[in-house]
């Protein structure tokens, strides 16, 4: 009897320590199911659009997602080859509300929940059938982040030959910057082009949008736009910067936006070209968006210097693969961001090449 009664109290003691494992299992799981935010991006694009096929002109591309919002954007450009490869560059990189129109009227918070990326190319004095462009839209999902704004701001200029104008769009308080874009107007002034789109900080240590955000700094909260004037004259250039936004009234505390960055000497010779690729680290989370610059370099320490050729210009910054390659239309998986950059038909010395990626973590 006693046996028996052993035995029985053995297999109870065995249960309840079941069931304490079972609950112990229980409130573990439980609490990342309910708090667990995932963040995923799928890139989208069309592929290539011919042109502009005439000099002092631009043809505008979509990129739009069937899915999900965008976080970002970007354009990389088939240049041909030859002095003409000078005259194809980057107008835009930039959001539109519905994929046929642009925010170019007033500032502040201009779009809400937007879901098509324009990349812009432009022409100067010269074209060939080489050129054409390729929009990227960065389509984001997250279960905390269901909702995104965009913010403009611009500038009048820069007007004369061999002068930057930047300004800086920043998002509202309490939200994340996602990522942005930079744009100039008119087409037909084929000297002007926006030669920096940049994360930065609305602060002192920024110089208030001058100065970039370095790598490793997290949660930059607004994005810079340089336009860039290599012929001089019209009254009326503009540059303009975007900020993609969290939308307002969401907890973002617990989310870490990483700024990833490098810069590359060159180029400097007349027709050449110089790329720049940067990735997410380990434990950065995924790429939302990113920018590219060509400068006079010392971009996160110093206010921005013009690079060293008034030719200088942009023809790509986009999501890559590590080799700097674009990435294909459904990639889920792109870690990097590339910035390709050109002089025009003059060398250029002491110039830099710079790329950022933005990369948000899941929250957790």
């Amino acid at each position: 009897m006693h046996s028996v009664v052993h035995r029985r109290s053995r297999t109870r003691r065995t249960a309840r320590a079941l069931a304490l494992v079972a609950g112990a299992a229980l409130a573990v799981t439980v609490p990342f199911a309910a708090y667990a935010n995932s963040v995923g991006v799928t890139v989208r694009t069309p592929g290539a659009t011919a042109g502009p096929a005439s000099t002092f002109a631009e043809i505008t591309t979509d990129a739009a997602c069937s899915s999900g919002l965008i976080s970002g954007g970007g354009i990389s450009q088939a240049i041909g080859t030859g002095t003409s490869s000078n005259g194809n560059k980057i107008n835009g990189t930039v959001p539109s509300p519905d994929g046929s129109t642009e925010y170019l009227g007033s500032i502040g918070v201009v779009g809400t929940d937007v879901t098509h990326w324009f990349g812009i190319g432009g022409s100067g004095g010269a074209v060939n059938a080489s050129f054409s462009s390729t929009p990227y839209a960065m389509c984001f999902s997250s279960t905390l982040v269901d909702h995104t704004q965009v913010v403009m701001n611009k500038l009048a200029g820069p007007t004369s030959s061999g002068t930057v104008g930047l300004t800086t769009a920043t998002c509202p308080a309490n939200t994340r910057l996602l990522g942005g874009g930079a744009r100039i107007t008119p087409a037909s002034v084929g000297s002007l082009k926006p030669i920096a789109s940049f994360p930065t900080v609305n602060d002192s240590a920024h110089g208030f949008g001058q100065k970039a955000a370095a790598d490793g700094e997290t949660n930059p909260d607004s994005w810079s736009a340089v336009g860039w004037n290599g012929g001089g004259g019209n009254s009326n250039n503009t540059t303009y910067a975007y900020a993609i936004c969290s939308g307002d009234a969401i907890d973002v505390n617990g989310v870490t936006v990483t700024v990833r960055h490098t810069s590359v000497s060159g180029p400097t010779a007349a027709t050449s070209g110089q790329t720049a690729t940067v990735g997410c680290g380990e434990g950065d989370g995924t790429l939302v968006s990113g920018g590219a610059a060509i400068s006079g370099g010392s971009l996160t320490s110093t206010g921005f210097t013009g690079p060293g050729s008034v030719g200088d210009h942009l023809n790509g910054s986009y999501p890559s693969t590590s080799g700097g390659s674009p990435v294909g239309d459904g990639t889920t998986t792109a870690a990097y961001w590339t910035a390709d950059a050109h002089t025009g038909g003059g060398s250029s010395p002491n110039t830099y090449t710079d790329s950022w990626a933005l990369c948000a973590d899941d929250g957790i």
